[in-house]
């Protein structure tokens, strides 16, 4: 991949949604809800943004939680990434 964020921004790859429940029903294409659970791939400088200082505290290889729909998503070689602000990452799932 060859994509380097600006600023404050972070390139992440959504995880593979479930498919099955914790009672092993397998569920359809339709019925699996969009994932909140992805993989930092590349993380911007940080730097001022809007007169304010950003401290990156993401690095390459955390998984994040997010909201259903924060970002741009974004298609490059084939594989499907989103592109968003740092201040749109809820959680660093440990």
């Amino acid at each position: 991949m060859n994509i380097k964020p600006l600023a404050d921004r972070v390139v992440i790859k959504m995880v593979e949604a479930e498919e099955t429940t914790q009672s092993g029903i397998i569920l359809a294409g339709a019925a699996k809800e969009k994932p909140q659970i992805a993989e930092v791939v590349a993380v911007g400088p940080g730097g001022v943004v809007d007169g304010k200082e950003i401290t990156m505290e993401l690095k390459v290889g955390d998984r994040v939680l997010m909201s259903k729909y924060a970002g741009t998503e974004v298609k490059l070689d084939g594989v499907e990434y989103t592109i968003l602000r740092q201040s749109e990452i809820l959680a660093i799932i440990l």
